[in-house]
Order: structure tokens, then sequence, then C-alpha cells
């Protein structure tokens, strides 16, 4: 037995999913997975910036509460003691200093300690050999003294003042303004660890970015039952579509199969039994009219080869029976009876469906009609490649061409019928001509398109077979 042709219906064993739903079904989940794929690098974008936002506010809101706390030791600790015993450098006034805030170092809150008066000289130290150093104010020291607000950043320290502070890391640097018992401006400085605040921004980013993660994470589910609602809707309406397509082709090819059948069997036979009838009369009739009879009679059998040749384009050959390349095969005698050279290359192994098939027949079917009729051509050529999916149908002559601005829609009625329907099932046709240089058809088709159940049949598949790839032109 003979394997099923390239586009032949054959039935499917029990069990086993015909190819369009198989198709149906992979369509599907590549949408869903494209939705899920798009849905994840929307919530990395979105959670990408946020969690930077987040890691920004912890460290602020961590420098701020530093800022507050210096300050309040500035306030209540510091500036009670910072008396002219201290100012002038009194070791006791110092030493009292140091005890007072002696808590707040050993317990490792505080790294260094710094006072300085508003001429830039530091007043109070815990490391002893800065106090009575003097460093030149930099502009926010002076509007800090004037009121200004107080200061808190994280970074390295590099600068002069920074001597004992170099090598230690990040640092959170505070500066308030503070005022001694007299009431002079006094600037308090402190360095802290920066780990506390990096700490902090963890523990911010642990307790947000989960729940606005989960949060994206349950709005992306939620979508994507509709998403996937919508999927298999859209896939109803283009199963639809393709089956109305699939109907208008049918009743095309059967509206031209009645057309052919009734020219066949009725105005070709009667004119052919006229033709004899006009032979008869012309061997039996008076010298006078024998030529009255001869033209008739050539007239007639001139128009009876032209019917047959209509009959011939008019009817579609049973592509499930003979196979698309044999059916294409049968065309060449449109070009052979005038004198027409044809190049055909087409492929050993042809995988198409049922109506893919028919489509590249009916391309091909126009496109020499066209060429037979109107371009006065010498010669044409058809091929057809396959490359993977995609399959590519091109005709082309040598003919006369003609101008696509200045052509009559009516000379080229049956191509632009065939590149809508071609534009509806998905593929696309390219006409291209111009005056002396012939003319160019070129139809490509891409996924096959499903089959559809056929009216008391079981749903066709197209046979799977190995496809020899050929390179597209």
């Amino acid at each position: 037995m003979h394997g099923p042709r390239p586009g032949e219906v054959t039935d499917v064993p029990p069990g086993v999913l015909p190819v369009h739903e198989v198709a149906e079904q992979r369509e599907v989940r590549f949408a869903v997975l494209q939705f899920l794929a798009v849905g994840l690098l929307a919530l990395v974008l979105v959670a990408t910036p946020v969690a930077f936002w987040v890691r920004a506010e912890a460290e602020r809101h961590a420098l701020a509460n530093a800022r507050d706390i210096t300050q309040r030791l500035a306030d209540n600790v510091v500036g009670p003691l910072i008396t002219e015993e201290l100012l002038a450098g009194d070791p006791a006034a110092l030493q009292v200093l140091d005890q007072r805030l002696a808590p707040w170092l050993n317990s490792g809150n505080v790294s260094r300690i710094k006072v300085w008066d508003e001429n830039g000289r530091v007043v109070y130290s815990d490391a002893e050999s800065l106090i009575g150093q003097e460093f030149e104010h930099e502009e926010w020291a002076r509007l800090l003294l004037e009121g200004g607000p107080g200061t808190a950043s994280l970074e390295y320290q590099t600068s002069d003042e920074n001597a004992f502070e170099v090598g230690s890391g990040e640092l959170v640097e505070v500066y308030v303004r503070s005022t001694s018992r007299s009431g002079a401006p006094m600037v308090f400085e402190t360095y802290s660890a920066g780990e506390a605040v990096r700490r902090e921004q963890h523990s911010v980013l642990m307790g947000m970015i989960p729940p606005m993660v989960l949060s994206l994470a349950v709005l992306q589910l939620a979508q994507l039952v509709p998403a996937v609602r919508l999927a298999r809707r859209i896939q109803v309406h283009q199963a639809t579509r393709n089956a109305l397509l699939r109907c208008a082709i049918e009743a095309s090819d059967n509206e031209r199969r009645q057309i052919a059948g009734e020219l066949h069997d009725e105005v070709i036979q009667d004119l052919s039994g006229l033709a004899y009838a006009l032979e008869s009369e012309e061997r039996r009739g008076t010298a006078e009219l024998r030529p009255v009879f001869s033209n008739a009679r050539t007239m007639l059998q001139h128009d009876v080869r032209k019917l047959r040749a209509m009959t011939s384009e008019l009817y579609p050959p049973d592509l499930e029976e003979l196979g698309l390349k044999a059916s294409l095969l049968r065309l060449q005698s449109l070009l052979v009876e005038r004198g027409i050279a044809f190049v055909v290359e087409i492929p050993d192994t042809l995988v198409l469906d049922r109506d893919q098939g028919a489509l590249v027949y009916r391309v091909a079917r126009e496109s020499l009609v066209n060429a037979t009729k109107h371009s006065a051509a010498r010669s044409v050529e058809m091929r057809i490649r396959q490359s993977g999916r995609q399959t590519r149908i091109s005709v082309s002559d040598d003919g006369i061409g003609f101008d696509a601005k200045e052509h009559r829609a009516e000379d080229h009625f049956g191509l632009r019928i065939l590149a809508d329907t071609i534009r509806s099932a998905g593929g696309s046709l390219h006409i291209s001509s111009s005056p002396g240089h012939g003319t160019s058809v070129v139809a490509t088709f891409g996924e096959s398109a499903p089959v559809m159940r056929w009216s008391g049949k079981k749903p066709a598949a197209a046979p799977v077979r190995e496809v020899d790839e050929v390179e597209a032109t």
C-alpha cells in the first residue's frame, strides 16, 4: 500500500489527537507562556526600581534617626558641659565630659566625637591629640552655626580632619548645632559605624519586597485566567474564519465544476454536433454554399476548442486523488497549446495541508492563465520552495508586462480575489510587473492553518513526513 500523498485527507487513529488540535494546543501554550514571560519581565522591571527606592528611603530614614539622636545628645548632655573652663582647655572640665560621654563611646554606638567652636577650633574630642587643632570651616558649617539644619551622611572619610577615621570603612558622619553654657554656637560632630544603617536597610527591604513581589505575582496570576480565555476565544474566531474561508474555496470549486460540466455536457456537445452537421451540408451542398458552410464550420470548431480550453481552466483537478505535484504539471497544457515554453521546479516532497495545497494550485493556475491571455510571453517559469514551515511559489514570465498604475483592474480580477483569499489565510501575494519586463507573481504561506471538520467525515490531518528543506529564494 502506498502512503498518503501530501495534502491527502486521512482518518485519525483512535486516541491520537488530530494535527490541527495539537497545533491549537501548542499555540495556546505558547501564548500563555509568552504572557507569563512578559509578566515576569514587568515584575522585574517594576520591582528593581522599587527595591532601589526602598533602599534609599531606608538609608534616609536611618540617617535621620542618627541625626535626631545626635541632636538630643548635643542638647541634653554635651551642651550644658561646654563651660568656659572646657573652652579654655581645663583638664578637669575635659575629664567631666569624657565621663559623661563614656557610655556612648564604650557601647560602640559612637566611635568618635568632636566639638568645634565657631572659629574652626576643636574644643573637645575623645582623641586628645585633636583638641586645640584648627580647621577651616566649609560653607555648610557656617550655615549650621547660623541656625541651619543638621546633616548626616554615610561615606568613607578621607579629609585631613579625619586622620583617625581613615581606613574604618563606611561611617555615619553627623553634624548638629549645639550651644555652650554661655550661648555660643558650637558644632557637635559624631562618627559611628555604617553597619547599623546597612542592617536597617536590609531589614526594611526584607520586610517590604516579599509582600510587594507576592502582590504583583498574585495580580499576574489573576490576569492569567482571563488571558487564557481571551486566547481561546481568539482561537475560536480564527477557526471560524478559517472554516468560512474553506467553505468559500470549496463553494468556488464546486461552482467551477458545475460551470465546466454544463459547458462540456451541453454547450460543447451541441456545438460539436452542429459542426458535424455543417460539415455534412458542406459536402452535399451546392458549390456556391460550400464556402459559407466551410467558414461557419471553421468558426464553430475554433469556438469549441476555446470552450474546451476554458473548461480545463475552470475545472479544478482532484488534488487528493492526483496529488499537488501532478496537478501542477497538468497545467502546462495551457501553455503547450500556445507554444509557450514552461520551466517547472517543484521539490519531490511537498508538505502542505489540504487548504494550502488548494491555494498553491490556485496561484499557479491564475498566474498561468494571465500569462497565456495577457502577457504574450514566450516562456514561463514556476518554482516552489519549502524551508521549515514556510512555502513559497513564484510564477514569472518574459512577456510584455504592464504598468501597475495604469492597468485595468478587471484584467487581473482573478488574482485580486486570490490575493484577498491568501491574506485571509495568513499568507501574502506580491505581483510585480513593468512594461517590457514581464510579470512575476510570488505567494508565501506560513505555518499550515488548522484543518477543520468536513461534513460526514472525521477531522482531516495532514500526513507527517520528512521534509527536505530547500533554501527559500
